[in-house]
């Protein structure tokens, strides 16, 4: 049977990680206790924190005897996502405490595939815990008191995890044998029409997993690519860079179309919702912004077009990191627009910013056998381009 590894800092919780452990043990799931500290040894354990430091690629002693406990922890949760990703029996993972060694934990969790159980017992988990869980399914669980010493609270809370993680370990969800392979999409609200007509034409071969392109959606789509548990992605809509060059509420990072390049799967693309940076409440737009050409989505989301310099910066930053990938890549650009309120008529109408956003792609990319640009004379939204990504994935994942 697979392992649940848990992980903490025995030079101050071992009590608790002991707890954890046995309560895991007692539901016939056999259990690891890793010491990830950096200050100090605990008692045994099971690995000890000097043969995690090992895995760092400096060795332990980028982690170990440090006087700056910042550095120590960043290198330990580096140490710990090389040496939880060298093992083979990981049923579940189990982390216990307080701000630095959630960090730590989830940092090393976050390397692990989609799917892996993971568990964090925090005191921070009633927060924003977008940094720790970023696109990964990363369960947080709050600690209620702090995680120091086992209190008629802590025990309760800390057996719970216990608990669940080690049915997570011994009851794995059944593979259903009439799964279709998946497929990742992104989408937007401007580009829905679209995206719905995508699916609908492929829904039948795939199980399309449809992501909000809000910054984290590109990451999870990607990290569903890394993790094997998609078979291409239609990246329809890639919102996300121009908020990250500009300064958008939804961002991509700097790593966007990263997992592209290094599955190498079947991969079409096209700018969809590129003539807009995102920001919050119209009251919320940076002062340098306000007046542009703002257009209010909703209460909450107002949209900025983009201009040609703008855009002309977009285009070549998608173009140089598509230039990497070697897989097959087939790239569509809309030449009648790029969003449902990009057309004539429509808000952000542009065909010069327009203009300099394809002439930035068509400049930039490297065209090869398997890298190719398609240009056509629709909308995003119209059907015959929507036709056409659906042929365009069918001719690169056959």
């Amino acid at each position: 049977m697979a392992k649940v590894y848990v992980v903490g800092t025995c030079d101050t919780k071992e009590g608790e990680l002991r707890y954890a452990k046995a309560l895991i043990e007692a539901q016939g799931v056999p259990a690891v206790l890793v010491d990830v500290g950096t200050r100090g040894a605990g008692r045994a354990c099971d690995v000890p924190a000097a043969e995690v430091a090992r895995h760092h690629p400096d060795g332990a002693a980028a982690v170990l005897g440090l006087d700056d406990r910042g550095r120590a922890v960043a290198g330990m949760a580096e140490a710990l996502g090389r040496f939880l990703a060298a093992r083979d029996d990981i049923g579940a993972v189990l982390g216990l405490g307080g701000s630095g060694n959630t960090a730590l934990v989830t940092a090393a969790m976050r390397g692990l595939p989609v799917g892996v159980p993971k568990l964090m017992v925090s005191t921070v988990a009633s927060g924003n815990t977008a940094a720790y869980v970023g696109p990964n399914d990363i369960a947080m669980m709050y600690s209620v008191a702090d995680v120091a010493g086992l209190n008629a609270i802590t025990r309760r809370v800390i057996g719970n995890a216990a608990h669940a993680v080690a049915g997570m370990a011994k009851w794995a969800v059944p593979e259903a044998s009439g799964d279709k392979p998946g497929l990742g999409m992104t989408m937007f609200g401007v580009t829905t029409a679209c995206c719905t007509m995508a699916r609908e034409a492929l829904e039948a071969e795939y199980d399309v997993y449809t992501f909000h392109a809000t910054g984290t959606g590109g990451q999870s789509m990607e990290k569903l690519a890394e993790s094997g548990l998609v078979r291409g992605m239609l990246d329809i809509t890639t919102t996300e860079v121009p908020d990250f060059l500009m300064g958008g509420v939804f961002p991509c990072t700097e790593d966007r179309f990263g997992a592209v390049s290094r599955t190498r799967l079947p991969y079409v693309g096209s700018v969809g919702a590129c003539d807009m940076v995102n920001f919050g409440a119209k009251e919320t737009v940076p002062e340098r912004f306000r007046t542009r050409n703002l257009y209010v989505h909703n209460p909450q989301v107002t949209l900025m077009r983009t201009t040609p310099e703008e855009n002309r910066a977009v285009g070549e930053w998608i173009a140089a990191r598509l230039n990497r990938c070697e897989g097959p890549v087939r790239f569509l650009l809309p030449l009648g627009g790029v969003s449902a309120i990009d057309a004539p008529g429509m808000p952000f109408h542009d065909p010069e910013a327009d203009a300099a956003l394809f002439a930035a792609v068509r400049g930039t990319l490297r065209q090869t056998a398997d890298r190719r640009l398609v240009e056509l004379p629709h909308n995003l939204n119209d059907p015959a381009f929507a036709a056409a990504l659906v042929q365009a994935f069918r001719d690169i994942a056959a």
